[in-house]
């Protein structure tokens, strides 16, 4: 993995620039304001920010905020989640200039024009009754507002129709200016530009924007409550999820759950989930274990979506490998292929521009540096089977485990 430079900007943006030779170049802007900012009454809100953003600035109407980057085959957009915006344009190198003008112009410039906001929120209401219509999505969103319940971390990022229909520019203008600060904000460059340049370019266009301090900052507090949640819901498949509270992004222990879940139910066809429930047993077509961390928690889930008869088969089946994680050691030979494959994926990962981009500026985000390849190979390599074993005890009890089933409609 090349090495990452950092760098800040007078204004207290941080930035990091990799080189990478390629016709192509990436650029990404990284807020750390996501829907658990949100006030109350503003759920929804900043993925409603994010569609906005290419609404028009004080420079560009929507149409020259769109066609800017397409005109010249490059590709401008953005995504919300819990925790962050980002904002993100893929061009070719010879339009480096013009992609830092028009990304800077539309994080710090944007107008949100009244008109365009009222049109957005019908787009914005379709999109959630397109998640309604599709459980297997859906049961993802409402399974972190049931593990979560009680705080604003669990709430659909999307919102809800009603929300959606209430918020008004003035929560906009008011959320940016708790959330679009020097602190929370990083700007993240991949191609194959020389140092100079890259400061430069970030300097004339990103450093004119004045940032203000604030020290808002959200804190998970709800209650560990675990339970069992069944819903009847007219679908041809039982869905269902059981999950377990972990600690977040900081803690000690982060990488032996990275690898935990890898070996367990991770993006691999070689997972202990898929080779017993699908292809020893034949049962559970969609199987998975998913580990979301936050900045001060987060969840390790197993999905498994199948026919309605075979549901409390393959949950027990799945318990069953759980079980097997806390009370028996990996081998020699399985710990290091499970590393081997964890830092493969990893590896890959990392060779589209995009990703490598994106990863830069939330590494900044949320630990003010960024680890090289080696450095995170030879902590994953430091893990032992214990650690595994440990992690696996300290957070995956069967008694604080909370399942949702999206049981079919009789």
């Amino acid at each position: 993995m090349p090495h990452t430079h950092c760098f800040t900007l007078p204004n207290g943006l941080r930035c990091a620039f990799q080189y990478k030779k390629s016709t192509v170049a990436h650029m990404a802007v990284a807020i750390k304001a996501g829907s658990r900012d949100e006030l109350e009454h503003q759920q929804g809100l900043a993925h409603f920010i994010e569609h906005n953003l290419f609404k028009g600035t004080k420079k560009r109407k929507a149409y020259h905020v769109l066609s800017r980057l397409d005109d010249v085959g490059g590709e401008l957009n953005a995504y919300t989640s819990k925790e962050e915006t980002i904002i993100h344009a893929s061009f070719l190198k010879t339009d480096f200039r013009r992609a830092a003008d028009l990304l800077a112009d539309v994080v710090f410039k944007s107008n949100f024009p009244v008109k365009e906001l009222e049109k957005e929120k019908e787009v914005i209401k379709d999109e959630i009754h397109s998640y309604l219509d599709s459980p297997g999505d859906r049961i993802f969103d409402d399974y972190e507002d049931f593990i979560f319940a009680g705080d604003a971390l669990g709430r659909n990022i999307l919102g809800t129709p009603k929300s959606v229909d209430g918020l008004t520019r003035e929560d906009i203008f008011e959320f940016q200016g708790r959330t679009y600060t020097a602190e929370r904000i990083t700007l993240s460059i991949v191609g194959p530009f020389g140092q100079q340049r890259v400061e430069q370019m970030a300097q004339e266009f990103f450093a004119q924007h004045q940032l203000n301090n604030n020290n808002w900052e959200s804190h998970f507090e709800a209650p560990n409550k675990p339970q069992r949640r069944v819903e009847e819901v007219a679908q041809f498949q039982d869905h269902y999820i059981i999950g377990w509270r972990t600690p977040g992004i900081h803690h000690p222990q982060r990488r032996a759950l990275l690898l935990l879940n890898n070996v367990l139910g991770g993006p691999g066809m070689n997972n202990r989930l898929g080779l017993n429930i699908r292809e020893k047993h034949g049962i559970a077509y969609n199987i998975e274990s998913f580990l979301n961390l936050y900045s001060d928690i987060g969840l390790l889930g197993i999905y498994l979506g199948c026919d309605p008869s075979q549901t409390e088969r393959a949950a027990a089946l799945a318990a069953k490998e759980v079980k097997k994680l806390q009370e028996q050691r990996l081998g020699t030979l399985q710990l290091s292929k499970a590393k081997n494959q964890f830092l493969g994926q990893m590896a890959l990962a990392e060779e589209n521009g995009l990703n490598a981009c994106i990863g830069a500026g939330r590494a900044l985000l949320y630990f003010d540096k960024i680890n090289s390849f080696e450095y995170v190979a030879a902590q994953m390599q430091g893990i032992t089977a214990e650690d595994l074993m440990e992690a696996a005890q300290d957070f995956l009890s069967p008694d604080q485990g909370y399942e949702l089933i999206y049981k079919k409609a009789e």
